[in-house]
């Protein structure tokens, strides 16, 4: 009973005491309820003002959710979320000290003087109204001013009245007990109530400077006439242009809008902070510092980025050179081995005949010594006696003629091999050494005449050092027989015609008739009424004067005349089809040098046998190939040697012209086209190219060239003869040996001690004349040429014919034309500059035309696929790259220079988010980008115009250039930002910054390419200059110009600066929010915007990359 009386007792204390207790509570909530509605009459009381405090910060929330919802709705494009910058801006709850010392100053009446939402938007909405002050209200107008209506003050509401502070349509009367604005509130001029100053301000109480008469710190002054009047509170919150002294200082954080601190040491404060930031180890920074210093990190990034590059360059370098040096040792080696191994069948051979010509004297003497003899011997005393006499040189052939007798029997068929007879060893070496082909035992130093480009059917060789024995064994074996070849007689010519184990090349036949080449638009003739043919397996030589139309003609039958006018017709095998159509099998040599000069000899010659040479062949025998064009060629001393450039100096002139050949030759042509190869060669070399070139007429291939007087040595070396008079006529296409019999017949004979082609051609120019019993003029001699083959004569021609038919008639104007300055047709100079245009035009619409046409492809030979052209392209082009590191570094320093020049003038602006500072950088970026993106396709433009022509893939070069051009684009803007972003020190991070720049570099990249495939070099870096700094200017200067700000949305760099200002506004908050909206509003942009910008600027770069691969294609020479 005792302890459930206890228990009882302590459950009545229990709920007595809650009862007191929610009394009390109700007690104060009602007394404050009753206080936000009248007065706060014990707001002193310390119970009390923590519970007034939350109600009037839970009153508050409202207000600051329709300010931060008002602004989010009219400023969306500066806020992208509107609960996270409203917690950045108006959320206290961490620091409600201003709300205390408030409702203490104003007597528990802070709620009658708070701003309801119609009041705030009323303050808001001159914002973007772009007004300097308020209108007049119904508390502040023309009539009514009262106290509250000066800035830094504000008024109450009357005792009666009720506010609404969710109220959005309404301003309430607010004209009574007007006092100065408390700290934490801003109370602006022309509004009569209290605004909570956001997070990163400082609203203090404001105290009269008497030397100035203004509020410090803040910028009005005392109202005149108003002795009572006193210095408020803050007046205004704006942008930081306009309300500066209400922005925390830098140097200095703000916890609370009412207090302000120093930034300690080790830490930094930019302005509006609402804490202290630690510095990044490795920098510098003091007391009240307001940036970090980041040099340091700076100075490591770069010294980063050119330690990576360095090793890159230097690495790759040293494992260049090592692996040249090492391939060049096992070359040397495989070269050796293969002369060791041709040389022994010659030193077999040596043995041979010494042994022969030994066994022979044996014989003649024994048989002097039996002749005095009585025939009474028995035959095997003979043998025996002989047996003794050849004992000590049977060892010399005896071990062959076991062996190979022995594979005889077994292998080899009766009706073709003649058996050895082991009794009569001189007699079967006499007969091997007349009739080799009847004793396949003895071909020890047989030469194989399977393909030069077929490996045998055994294991095929892999590494470098099988791949280069095996290409020298041949090539040795080739040398052989071309010895054995100077020898062979018809039927073995037919033999080796005819082997079916011989790789051969499809041969081409290209006939003309009645050839007639006009430029268009101006009815000039280049060439007239050519008709012949030229053959596979022979030397043609194009020979005539200046203006004869050589290099016009080889054009034509390569099918590269553009611009012209084409008569006539051109067959191929004899069929009508284009000659384009067997451009993978057609080899033409220009007559300049367009060779890549970074690129060694052998590097050349073999990548252009990787992209031409039959994609089943495999790399032993492409191997071959080169090797066999570098050794006929006479290219082995400076096969590692860089060809050079005007600039660098690399091998000499006149090897330079004998690698521009090679490049035709390792493809293994069918038509082989050669404009003047011999010029700038001497005797010497002139006369190893066209040994080479013999070699490969051997082999079916169709050779024609052009040539300026070729000496007497190389003029015999020619098999066919074209030769053309000025005007574009044939004087004399046939062989060259019966040429001079030919002018001979004309009365034509050429001088002793005179190069027969030198005299045809004086002939031609006019400089010799012919004999004067001859009768022939050198213009007649096209017409002679006709009428010698049956040709059909042209109309103007006819008059010329007549007379030569009939000589008696007088002589007329030669070639039938009339009197000199007769007829001709006085244009104007509109007309002759109409004719000019038109002229132009026609030859780029031809050209266009050339380029984009199609033709089907009949040369049978299919080369490797566009993929591993890239992949050769793309090995071929970092190659270059490596050579070029110089070039690279200095723009990599250019690049470091800009963005320390940049960073250090253009600190990063607060009022503007950085954008000048980012708008040098855009103009720098671009401008040194552009011109460094010009050399990928400006410098070696011929070399790809040489390439495309022959068939190789535009598409694989395109892409490996820009693949390479990569490693700049990602390297180049973290060069510029290790500078720039450390000395602007910007909000934005740095892999912001790097990320919009990478975009840039890309962008330009890109319109770089177009410029330098559109334009010449020169007029191509003028662009590259204007097009940064005009369409910048554009993109800034759209504010009052409509047409201006249409225009800007096809300038790139308003979506680079667009980016770099908006990654830069995001970090900007609290009291930076109306500075953000007011610069994203007058520039234009948003914050939502980001990814847009990036799109953009990767779409541009993608489609000036579309643009300039078209310009590729399209308008190529």
């Amino acid at each position: 009973m005792h302890k459930m009386g206890l228990k009882k007792l302590k459950v009545c204390t229990f709920c007595s005491l809650s009862i007191w207790v929610f009394v009390l509570l109700s007690f104060l909530l009602n007394t404050a309820q009753c206080q936000d509605v009248n007065d706060y009459d014990q707001v002193e009381n310390p119970d009390v003002l923590p519970i007034v405090i939350s109600i009037v910060n839970n009153r508050l929330s409202p207000l600051t959710n329709l300010l931060s919802k008002d602004i989010s709705e009219r400023a969306g494009f500066c806020i992208k979320d509107q609960k996270t910058e409203w917690n950045k801006a108006f959320n206290f709850e961490s620091n409600l000290d201003f709300l205390a010392s408030c409702i203490l100053q104003t007597r528990g009446s802070i709620m009658r003087r708070v701003c309801t939402a119609a009041e705030a938007k009323f303050y808001i909405d001159m914002f973007f109204r772009n007004a300097s002050s308020l209108r007049p209200n119904r508390n502040c107008n023309l009539t009514s001013w009262v106290a509250g209506c000066e800035p830094g003050w504000a008024c109450s509401v009357g005792q009666n009245e009720t506010v609404d502070i969710e109220n959005s349509k309404v301003i309430p009367s607010r004209t009574t007990d007007c006092q100065p604005c408390c700290a934490g509130f801003f109370c602006p001029r022309s509004l009569t109530c209290m605004i909570p100053c956001p997070l990163g301000s400082h609203c203090p109480q404001a105290t009269l400077n008497t030397n100035t008469s203004l509020c410090e710190p803040y910028n009005y002054q005392l109202p005149p006439g108003k002795p009572n009047h006193t210095c408020g509170g803050a007046n205004i919150w704006a942008d930081i242009g306009t309300s500066r002294e209400v922005f925390c200082s830098a140097g200095s954080y703000c916890p609370s809008t009412v207090q302000e601190k120093p930034c300690s040491s080790g830490h930094y404060c930019r302005t509006g902070s609402t804490s202290e930031k630690r510095c990044f180890k490795l920098t510098s920074c003091d007391s009240h510092t307001s940036i970090q210093d980041l040099h340091a990190y700076g100075v490591m990034l770069i010294a980063a980025i050119f330690t990576l590059l360095l090793t890159i360059y230097n690495c790759s370098d040293q494992v260049l050179n090592t692996r040249e040096r090492r391939l060049a040792k096992t070359r040397e080696a495989a070269a050796r081995s293969a002369r060791e191994t041709a040389k022994a069948p010659e030193r077999w051979k040596a043995d041979k005949n010494a042994a022969t010509k030994r066994t022979s004297g044996l014989q003649t003497r024994t048989s002097q010594r039996i002749s005095f003899k009585k025939a009474t011997k028995e035959p095997d005393e003979e043998l025996k006696i002989f047996d003794q006499t050849f004992e000590t040189d049977e060892h010399l052939y005896t071990p062959v003629y076991m062996s190979t007798s022995s594979e005889s029997l077994s292998s080899s068929a009766p009706s073709k091999v003649q058996p050895i007879e082991p009794n009569n060893p001189i007699q079967v070496m006499l007969e091997i050494e007349d009739t080799p082909e009847n004793y396949v035992e003895f071909e020890v130093s047989s030469h194989d005449r399977k393909s030069k480009g077929q490996t045998t059917k055994g294991k095929r060789p892999r590494t470098h050092s099988q791949i280069f024995k095996y290409a020298y064994a041949q090539i040795e074996k080739e040398k052989a027989q071309q010895q054995d070849d100077e020898n062979l007689t018809f039927s073995g010519v037919v033999s080796v015609a005819y082997d079916p184990e011989m790789r051969k090349r499809p041969l081409i036949e290209v006939s003309f008739k009645d050839l007639t080449l006009t430029l268009k638009g101006k009815d000039k003739h280049l060439l007239r009424y050519v008709t012949g043919k030229i053959r596979p397996g022979r030397i043609t030589a194009v020979m005539g004067p200046s203006g004869a139309g050589k290099t016009t003609f080889i054009s034509a039958l390569a099918g590269k005349a553009m611009g012209c006018k084409v008569t006539g017709l051109v067959l191929i095998n004899g069929k009508n089809e284009s000659i384009r159509s067997y451009r993978k099998i057609i080899g033409y040599v220009p007559q300049d040098d367009i060779v890549h000069g970074n690129l060694t000899v052998e590097e050349n010659l073999w990548f252009n046998a990787k992209c031409r040479l039959p994609a089943c062949l495999t790399k032993p025998d492409k191997v071959l190939v080169v090797e066999r064009v570098i050794e006929s060629l006479g290219l082995q001393s400076v096969r590692d040697s860089l060809v050079g450039t005007v600039e660098k100096r690399g091998i000499s002139g006149g090897q330079r012209k004998r690698v521009n050949v090679g490049l035709e030759m390792v493809m293994e042509p069918s038509l082989l086209i050669l404009d003047e190869p011999t010029s700038g060669l001497d005797s010497a070399s002139s006369l190893q190219l066209l040994r080479a070139l013999r070699h490969e007429a051997l082999e079916g291939v169709n050779i024609c060239m052009v040539l300026h007087q070729p000496s007497y040595s190389l003029f015999q070396m020619f098999d066919d003869l074209v030769l053309l008079a000025k005007g574009g006529f044939t004087v004399y296409h046939g062989s060259a040996e019966k040429a001079e019999q030919y002018f001979a017949d004309l009365g034509i004979h050429v001088p002793d001690r005179v190069n027969p082609p030198d005299h045809f051609i004086d002939i031609l120019e006019g400089i010799v004349t012919p004999s004067r019993s001859s009768g022939v003029n050198y213009k007649e001699l096209p017409v002679r040429w006709m009428l010698h083959n049956g040709y059909p004569v042209p109309p103007e021609l006819q008059q010329t014919a007549a007379r030569i038919a009939t000589p008696s008639v007088s002589p007329a104007p030669a070639n039938g034309t009339s009197p000199p300055h007769a007829g001709i047709d006085e244009r104007s100079f509109a007309g002759d500059l109409w004719q000019d245009v038109s002229c132009n035009v026609t030859i780029h619409r031809d050209s266009i035309r050339h380029n984009l046409l199609k033709f089907k492809d009949l040369s049978r030979r299919r080369t490797p696929s566009v993929l591993w052209q890239y992949r050769y392209f793309l090995g071929r082009v970092a190659k270059q790259r490596m050579r070029e590191a110089k070039v690279q570094a200095t723009d990599y320093l250019i690049l470091l220079l800009a963005g320390a020049c940049l960073g250090t003038i253009a600190k990063s602006g607060e009022e503007n988010f950085g954008a000048i500072g980012y708008t040098y950088t855009i103009i720098a970026v671009s401008l040194l980008c552009k011109i460094a993106a010009l050399r990928s396709f400006s410098v070696d433009k011929l070399q790809y115009w040489r390439e495309s022509a022959s068939g190789m893939s535009s598409l694989a070069y395109f892409l490996a250039k820009d693949t390479v051009d990569h490693f700049n684009t990602v390297i180049k803007p973290a060069v510029y930002l290790s500078m720039f972003f450390f000395f602007t020190n910007p909000r934005s991070s740095f892999s912001e910054n790097y990320t919009v720049l990478l975009c840039l570099v890309y962008c330009v990249t890109g319109i770089g390419y177009a410029f330098a495939i559109f334009f010449q070099p020169g007029p191509a870096q003028l662009w590259s200059v204007l097009v940064p700094v005009v369409s910048t200017l554009v993109a800034i200067r759209t504010q009052d110009n409509e047409v201006l700000k249409k225009m800007s949305i096809f300038c790139y760099p308003k979506w680079a600066l667009e980016a770099f200002v908006i990654s830069n506004a995001e970090r900007y908050y609290g009291v930076w929010l109306i500075t953000r909206c007011g610069a994203l509003l007058k520039s234009g942009y948003s914050l939502h915007d980001w990814t847009l910008c990036i799109a953009i600027l990767v779409l541009t770069g993608v489609i000036s990359r579309a643009i300039a691969y078209l310009g590729m294609i399209t308008f190529q020479k």
